[in-house]
C-alpha cells in the first residue's frame, strides 16, 4: 500500500509538473524564491500594525519570523529524519518532469510550504478575529502559489507540499493562540481605537 501511495504521488507530480500551469517557468521560478516574499512579510507587518495597537502589533510583528524559523526548524528535524529524495534527484524521474533547481537537502516535508502556511494562518486569525473580513482569504493567494511554485520547479512532491501545508497551518494556528494566551495574560488593549 506504501508503495502505491508514493507511486501516486510521482504520477501526480509529472501531472502537475507538465501541465500547463509550467508553461510560464519563468513566473515559478521567481516565485519560488523566498527572498522574493519579503514584501508579503511587510505587507503583513503593515496589516497587523494598523488593526493592533503599538506595544501588541510590534509583539504580532516580532511573531511572524519568530513563527518561521520555528516552523523551519521543526521542518528539517522532520526532514533529516525521513531522508526522502527530492524528485530533482530520483534517477527515475529525471527524464519526466522538468527540473530548475537542485537542492541537496531532502524532500518531506515542504519548508517553503510549511512558512507560508504557518505565518499566513497567523495573519490571518490575528486579522480575521477582530475584523471578521472574509476578503483576508485572499491572503492564502500567496502560500498556495509559493507551494504549487515546488512542484513546478521539480523540487517536491504533491505530498510534500500539502503536508507541508497542513503542519504549517497548525502551528500557526499554536502561535495564534499563544497569542491570544500573551494577550489576555498582559491584559493588552489590541484593537486600535
Amino acid at each position: 500500500m506504501w508503495e502505491s501511495l508514493l507511486e501516486i504521488d510521482r504520477e501526480l507530480l509529472k501531472l502537475l509538473n507538465n501541465s500547463f500551469l509550467n508553461n510560464l517557468p519563468e513566473f515559478w521560478e521567481f516565485i519560488t524564491h523566498p527572498e522574493r516574499s519579503i514584501p508579503i512579510f511587510l505587507f503583513f507587518s503593515f496589516l497587523l500594525y494598523k488593526q493592533y495597537n503599538k506595544p501588541m502589533s510590534y509583539y504580532l510583528i516580532v511573531c511572524l519570523p519568530v513563527i518561521a524559523g520555528i516552523t523551519l526548524f521543526i521542518t528539517n528535524l522532520v526532514k533529516n529524519a525521513v531522508e526522502r529524495l527530492r524528485p530533482s534527484n530520483e534517477p527515475v524521474l529525471l527524464d519526466s518532469i522538468l527540473i530548475s533547481q537542485r537542492p541537496e537537502n531532502f524532500s518531506f516535508w515542504s519548508g517553503h510550504s510549511a512558512v507560508s502556511f504557518a505565518v499566513t494562518f497567523f495573519v490571518y486569525l490575528m486579522l480575521f478575529g477582530p475584523t471578521k473580513n472574509h476578503f483576508l482569504k485572499l491572503l492564502f493567494l500567496w502560500p498556495i502559489l509559493f507551494a504549487l511554485s515546488r512542484i513546478m520547479v521539480g523540487v517536491h512532491y504533491p505530498a510534500d507540499v500539502i503536508v507541508g501545508a497542513i503542519a504549517g497551518s497548525i502551528l500557526g494556528c499554536l502561535g495564534y493562540k499563544l497569542a491570544l494566551y500573551y494577550t489576555r495574560k498582559s491584559k493588552t488593549i489590541t484593537h486600535r481605537q
